[in-house]
């Protein structure tokens, strides 16, 4: 039987939309391929990796929390 941890959610998409870029301009400042900053848009990422946060983060000038949100299990 499968556990419930719970997820995160990637917000991505949203604040690409709130800071006014498009995913190709995403793609091009932060020196990332188009379908992986698509994957991340549209939570399809299943592991996370950390350098790719850190790039987001720098390039969109926001905190780990406005990208990521721990949902507890539970929760919908």
């Amino acid at each position: 039987m499968e556990e419930d941890y719970g997820y995160l959610e990637i917000r991505l998409d949203e604040l690409l939309k709130k800071k006014g870029l498009s995913k190709n301009k995403l793609s091009h400042k932060a020196e990332m391929n188009w379908k992986q900053i698509d994957n991340y848009c549209t939570n399809s990422i299943t592991r996370l990796d950390v350098y790719v946060l850190c790039k987001l983060c720098t390039v969109l000038g926001c905190e780990i929390q406005d990208l990521l949100v721990f949902h507890p299990p539970g929760e919908e």
